[in-house]
């Protein structure tokens, strides 16, 4: 008999794949496969534990290629710094950074809320073509507003 969980991930597989979206897909599609393997037990703690981490560091990766290309050095830089535009984005990437830092916090703090997170993640990335970055992020928003709520209170 088939479990809730591998449904709920053939669920998942099946909007990835009318909504046709690759990272929904591989992800939803690589866990099931994982999981009808035996292979769970093994392999799902450590995603769960280091997953973020794995996708920050792959995404840092490829963000560095151009640097490691040289299509992006020193002189680019400091041309893009003249630029009121690449100070906003430094500020962006300053705050995008401090609030997935509280994003870690709350999810530490709070695991529950991670359901609520992963929900509104799929939402977003099978509905709106959303990117699956959002649970990180999401976490920092959502604690910032309960600060926001807690001071108000």
């Amino acid at each position: 008999m088939i479990s809730q969980a591998s449904l709920f991930l053939l669920v998942l597989l099946i909007i990835g794949l009318m909504a046709k979206n690759q990272s929904l897909i591989i992800a939803a599609g690589l866990l099931l496969i994982l999981k009808l393997a035996g292979l769970e037990g093994k392999v799902f703690p450590y995603l769960q534990s280091k997953g973020i981490n794995l996708g920050v560091t792959i995404i840092t990766i490829a963000v560095l290629v151009p640097i490691a290309t040289g299509e992006i050095g020193f002189k680019q830089l400091g041309e893009a710094m003249k630029s009121s535009y690449a100070w906003v984005a430094l500020g962006a990437g300053v705050a995008v950074a401090l609030i997935a830092k509280y994003g870690l916090q709350l999810l530490a703090d709070d695991p529950h809320i991670t359901t609520a997170l992963v929900f509104g993640t799929i939402l977003a990335v099978s509905l709106f073509r959303g990117v699956a970055v959002g649970p990180l992020i999401g976490a920092g928003i959502a604690y910032l507003f309960m600060k926001l709520v807690n001071v108000f209170s």
